[in-house]
């Protein structure tokens, strides 16, 4: 009798899971998002699930689509070495269409604890533990060549990122998915509780989302990466890698209210979108050069 009834629990809960997961993936597919041509393939997505009818909570998230042919729009890395500044000013000073803030970084003393490389020139090196193995968020790459960017995976030697051989590189993660096949996540407080998020995923349709989740606030809770990872799914993303977030969560777009800044970043705690973090990189989305 007790077991029969431990079974029928464990059905039920089985069965709750999945229904939830059902209504929280059609909450996403069926989503009013709000949208706007930014620039010659480059599309502006923004819903705020403000009813808690996303994963039983409010989710204020804004992303960009962009066509990954690296003609109409190009992606580039903006990094500094050492000094820490805003992902609208990263932006601004290269002129771009639009900018997300990038990797892990030092905010004592400025640069990036994870490798960059930007236009064949290395700008920073990773940071090891005490035991000289590596974070999460080194084992896996952003790689951009002739304007295309596209993920790879830590191969598992110690001199990996200096072997790749594109001009342009930033470290980052947790990878989340890579060609349709989920990666492990083990339930650290990082990537089990909720928190503003960052995230770039890849589509086979040879589209890139660059997406952020607001959170810390009562009008957005943020995600665990078990939960990023499903958003990104529900939005066709076959592959997929989380960036810094928390405070350094942001998203600029030239041009757009608020001095560009689409999302509502939370280093001031408050519901605005004056509150940026500076950080030491980001990625951009630009025009291409004139030749």
């Amino acid at each position: 009798m007790f077991k029969k009834l431990i079974f029928s629990l464990t059905l039920l809960t089985i069965g709750l899971s999945a229904f939830s997961q059902s209504n929280d993936s059609l909450a996403v597919v069926k989503a009013k998002w709000q949208k706007n041509k930014i620039a010659k393939q480059v599309v502006l997505y923004r819903h705020h699930f403000d009813q808690k009818n996303l994963f039983t909570a409010n989710e204020n998230i804004s992303f960009l689509e962009i066509k990954n042919t690296g003609r109409k729009a190009v992606f580039a890395i903006g990094a500094e070495e050492k000094e820490l500044i805003t992902t609208s000013n990263f932006g601004l000073r290269d002129t771009a269409i639009a900018a997300v803030n990038g990797n892990f970084f030092d905010v004592k003393n400025g640069g990036s604890v994870d490798f960059v490389r930007v236009n064949g020139n290395t700008i920073n090196t990773n940071r090891l533990d005490k035991n000289n193995s590596r974070a999460r968020h080194q084992e896996a790459a952003i790689v951009i060549e002739n304007g295309k960017i596209s993920i790879q995976k830590w191969d598992g030697s110690a001199d990996w990122e200096t072997k790749l051989t594109a001009e342009n590189v930033l470290l980052n993660g947790p990878l989340l998915t890579l060609n349709n096949i989920d990666e492990t996540l083990d339930t650290a407080g990082f990537n089990r509780l909720r928190h503003p998020r960052t995230c770039l995923g890849m589509k086979p349709n040879g589209r890139v989302i660059l997406l952020t989740v607001d959170g810390r606030n009562e009008n957005s809770a943020g995600m665990s990466l078990f939960e990023l990872t499903k958003l990104m799914r529900w939005l066709g993303c076959t592959s997929a890698i989380n960036f810094d977030g928390g405070g350094s969560t942001t998203l600029w777009v030239n041009g757009m209210p608020d001095n560009g800044v689409v999302n509502f970043p939370t280093d001031n705690k408050k519901w605005d979108h004056e509150g940026q973090r500076k950080v030491a990189n980001v990625i951009l989305v630009k025009k291409p050069a004139r030749r």
